[in-house]
């Protein structure tokens, strides 16, 4: 019984530590994710009344900008002694994720363990999301598509030549388009994914249309 006692306690330090409460700061890289807003309101926003799924005009909003480990995870539940986020800060975030209470959960979720100010990291994701063009073809698509994943990315990249194809994903859900990730360095220099920023392996998705 002792010797299995040791043998589970040795596999037990040798496995990865789950995500939560970790350091602040103690991680690889960025993914940046942006979100297909008419998409995201029909998957999720719409049935619970979401701010951003009033407004006109959305395209692609900024999701997230998420601290990454290269080896797969991420870090949750970081403690940070930074003041959080005023209600004018982001409410102030709403041009370009849609909805200030999504600031605020991405500051709680992720902005937490960058270790950086709650001012630092509003302005690091409005910087990341200034730094990827969107592609203005988007705003013209007014009927439903059906669209292969491959589609999307290359108007990514063609849009913005300081990407290539391992620095972005684009992933599906429920059938549909759901988020182009694009991952970035600390610094905001695109870099590699890790293997768990998978694209989407369905031959075609649908794209709802701007509202």
């Amino acid at each position: 019984m002792r010797h299995v006692v040791l043998l589970l306690g040795s596999l037990l330090l040798a496995a990865p530590a789950n995500a939560g409460g970790e350091r602040a700061g103690d991680f690889d890289y960025y993914v940046m994710s942006l979100s297909w807003a008419p998409n995201w309101c029909k998957l999720t926003g719409d049935s619970r009344g979401d701010a951003e799924c009033a407004k006109h005009g959305l395209t692609f909003t900024l999701h997230g900008l998420w601290p990454q480990y290269t080896a797969g995870g991420y870090p949750s539940d970081c403690h940070s002694s930074t003041r959080d986020p005023s209600k004018g800060d982001t409410a102030a975030m709403e041009d370009i994720m849609g909805s200030a209470g999504l600031a605020w959960h991405e500051w709680q979720a992720h902005g937490r363990c960058s270790n950086l100010s709650s001012d630092d990291y509003l302005a690091l994701m409005r910087k990341a999301y200034g730094s990827v063009a969107i592609p203005p073809l988007f705003a013209k698509v007014t009927h439903p598509l059906n669209v292969p994943p491959h589609v999307i990315e290359d108007a990514f990249l063609q849009a913005n030549p300081q990407l290539a194809p391992e620095n972005m994903a684009v992933t599906c859900a429920g059938g549909l388009i759901h988020e182009v990730r694009v991952c970035l360095s600390k610094d905001l220099v695109p870099t590699p994914c890790g293997d768990e920023v998978r694209s989407c392996s369905l031959p075609a998705a649908d794209l709802e249309p701007v509202r």
